[in-house]
């Protein structure tokens, strides 16, 4: 065993940080080297050389030649806490200190029983967003494991930061250091900027003498804040696959089936869904999840057909425990409720389906649209990733062409935020083969179909087949542009108002009016 002075520090909860005994490490310049050596250092076992090569390096290159001079620069920082074979190769945990392992041990833990200074000194670790410096878009395995740690790490310490405020509430220095620590990962959160001003004014009845409110003795435990709006968890699917889901609101259960990009956390702060999240909120208990690949569910994975996707609907089902509830679709989502339906019809009290298809677009055999849509699973392989939105900026365009400026680029953003340039491609390969049109004869449920007139990413013609070939469905035509309705929209209104008529006047098992 080493002595604490000789152990390598490794800092990743912000831009990497590598010292020992106190000393500032001299890090590589090249930036896979040093992902390579904060990947080790938070994976908690050995990782084949070959793994390593896939993960970093492309087989043009020579990838077991960089691997190799990787590993000499890291060895120069790390010495005998590198240990590498033929095979596999690993940081010695005894030779390590990691700031992430105490995130990583509090993930599951029950925050509200530590006490105070623990998790002050626990936000302290906090720099920035995990190994924010090193985006590497070139290594698609490695962002994904990049981004997911983030969400992680980001939702842990929104958790710390949002507790400490509300048990810091008669301490207003301390809680303001927390207050504006927050406000950084949230800029939008206009009630924590009113909150950040009350407490700056206490704060100065504080430091003058006049405040009369004992600080919280050290040990004490912290209550739960009544403020949280949203409570996030994470489920298991069969495969072995993480699904993240949300729970925000009260009364008639609404689950909200997965569209392609999703981010539970952006969604929450970006003014292109946070209208959805909370009015859908309003009318009832809303459920939402990120679907593999997306968001802060896992990115890392093999399986990304429709049976997959409808497997983690499956699973946060299964996870919540509902017994019977609404089943809304957005856009792709529609198909993924459609199908969930008519495998469950005792579960689903009403099919709510918005800018929804049966058929993706090579399943509707226009080849014209086979060539320009293959054409464009390439340039995001290529753009996607890129620190320029331009490319991103041609799908948003199309999604809310009626946006204003800084809602299209909380849209681009969201693009990069949600999914990888990989994943990204690969989902819309399997798009293009979705196919559920046989299915909907089959539908039971009382059916609520809307669709915007000018819809440019799914055409007015496939919501109407929907209303047609769906036995009952009622059909609502929204005057709007856009593909995801804006908060300022009559439409958007005019949706809101359709929804809760539907749910609140057409009894459960039977078919809606035509």
């Amino acid at each position: 065993m080493q002595a604490d002075g000789d152990r390598l520090q490794v800092n990743v909860l912000g831009n990497l940080e590598v010292s020992r005994g106190g000393t500032p490490a001299a890090l590589p310049p090249s930036r896979k080297t040093r992902a390579l050596l904060a990947y080790l250092a938070v994976v908690d076992r050995p990782q084949r050389r070959e793994r390593l090569c896939e993960m970093f390096w492309e087989v043009p290159d020579d990838p077991r030649g960089a691997l190799r001079w990787s590993l000499s620069r890291i060895r120069q920082i790390a010495g005998d806490a590198l240990e590498a074979d033929r095979n596999s190769i690993s940081l010695r945990r005894d030779g390590l200190a990691l700031d992430h392992a105490e995130a990583r041990r509090l993930m599951q833990a029950d925050l509200s029983a530590m006490p105070v200074e623990d998790l002050e000194r626990v936000a302290a670790l906090f720099r920035g967003r995990f190994l924010d410096d090193l985006y590497l878009p070139s290594c698609p395995e490695f962002e994904a494991w990049r981004v997911a740690n983030a969400n992680d790490s980001e939702l842990l310490q929104l958790r710390i930061r949002r507790l400490l405020i509300g048990a810091l509430r008669d301490d207003p220095v301390r809680a303001l250091v927390q207050a504006h620590a927050l406000l950084a990962l949230t800029p939008e959160d206009t009630a924590l900027v009113a909150e950040i001003e009350a407490l700056a004014a206490r704060s100065r009845q504080h430091a003058a003498g006049r405040s009369d409110h004992p600080a919280p003795q050290a040990g004490a435990a912290i209550p739960l804040s009544r403020e949280v709006q949203q409570d996030i968890r994470y489920c298991t699917t069969r495969d072995g696959v993480r699904i993240a889901y949300a729970v925000s609101g009260q009364g008639t259960p609404i689950l909200k089936a997965a569209n392609w990009m999703s981010h539970l956390q952006y969604e929450w702060e970006s003014p292109i869904w946070r209208h959805w999240v909370k009015e859908l909120s309003s009318i009832g208990k809303l459920y939402r999840y990120d679907e593999r690949g997306n968001g802060m569910s896992d990115w890392d994975v093999k399986d990304l057909s429709f049976e997959a996707m409808l497997a983690d609907l499956e699973s946060v089902v299964a996870a919540t425990g509902l017994d019977r509830f609404a089943l809304l679709g957005v856009s792709r989502g529609g198909a993924l409720a459609l199908e969930y339906a008519v495998r469950h019809p005792e579960r689903v009290s009403h099919l709510i389906l918005y800018g929804g298809y049966a058929q993706g677009w090579r399943a509707r055999g226009d080849f014209s649209e086979i060539a320009r849509r293959e054409a464009m699973v390439m340039l995001i392989r290529e753009g996607w990733g890129q620190d320029n939105p331009a490319f991103r900026q041609m799908f948003t365009s199309l999604f809310v062409p009626e946006a204003t400026q800084e809602q299209m680029d909380w849209f681009n953003e969201l693009q990069r935020k949600t999914v990888s340039p990989e994943i990204a491609a690969r989902l819309q390969s399997e798009l293009g083969n979705l196919d559920v049109s046989e299915q909907l004869g089959r539908v039971t449920t009382p059916t609520l179909v809307l669709h915007a007139r000018d819809d440019a990413v799914v055409s007015l013609k496939s919501g109407r087949k929907l209303a047609t070939d769906i036995p009952g469905a009622r059909f609502v035509l929204l005057d709007s542009k856009n593909h995801i309705l804006l908060a300022h929209e009559p439409a958007f209104a005019q949706f809101l108002a359709e929804v809760r008529r539907f749910l609140g006047e057409t009894p459960a098992g039977t078919a809606a009016a035509g």
